[in-house]
């Protein structure tokens, strides 16, 4: 089992290395993809292609990366899901469900790690689409927004107990 992950739309695979040493450190074989910029549904295919994921991986991303690894995990089987900082619906949007239609078709388990304050991912919303998902845990964090890295270590942590939990079968 390893986890794949994208980064976000103003990244590259390099701007993951720290999750990706995080991991590592925790036991957990880990690597990150580089993905095309532009819309999330153009970059599905060169994520599977980067990633050549088989059903014991986690896929997952920052943001983009993980709206990205979500499609694809809707569509082929895979181990797990890991979505940090999910971007939900665009700044100061309501309008939330087209960036969802597709998790009713997720059967995996899911992570989900956003910050309460994330305005690509308003509270509300975010829990109502969590309920869409079939096998899924959010945890949130108070006063951050879209970013993790003030908390990346308990990130990280979870993310790792979570996945091995998962190669366990527990």
């Amino acid at each position: 089992m390893r986890i794949v992950l994208g980064h976000g739309a103003s990244g590259t695979a390099a701007s993951m290395k720290p999750h990706v040493d995080g991991l590592r450190r925790r036991g957990v074989d880990a690597l990150a993809i580089d993905l095309p910029k532009g819309r999330a549904e153009r970059a599905v295919d060169a994520y599977e292609r980067a990633a050549s994921p088989s059903p014991q991986d986690v896929i997952g991303g920052q943001s983009y990366g993980g709206r990205v690894a979500s499609m694809l995990a809707a569509r082929q089987p895979v181990a797990g899901l890991l979505l940090l900082s999910y971007p939900l619906h665009p700044p100061g949007k309501k309008d939330w469900e087209e960036r969802v239609r597709h998790w009713p078709e997720i059967h995996c388990p899911v992570l989900l790690l956003s910050g309460e304050a994330d305005p690509l991912a308003r509270m509300e919303f975010l829990q109502r689409a969590v309920g869409r998902l079939e096998n899924a845990e959010l945890v949130t964090y108070p006063r951050l927004g879209h970013t993790l890295k003030p908390v990346l270590e308990d990130v990280l942590d979870r993310a790792a107990a979570w996945a091995l939990g998962i190669a366990r079968g527990s």
